[in-house]
């Protein structure tokens, strides 16, 4: 075994943890998440931002 095997090795581990990744994100299961997470944005906007400030 020489060093080409080790990045042969070592690029498709990373392929396949990539393809993993994106799987995981674009499931259907996480869509409620995704339409979540783009709501923020515009939820609280008649609320004041909070700093840290105490009132």
């Amino acid at each position: 075994m020489d060093v080409n095997d080790i990045r042969v090795a070592v690029t498709v581990v990373g392929l396949l943890a990539f393809l993993a990744l994106v799987v995981h994100t674009w499931s259907r299961r996480r869509q409620h998440e995704h339409d979540e997470a783009a709501r923020l944005p515009f939820s609280g906007e008649d609320e004041p931002a909070n700093r840290g400030e105490h009132p």
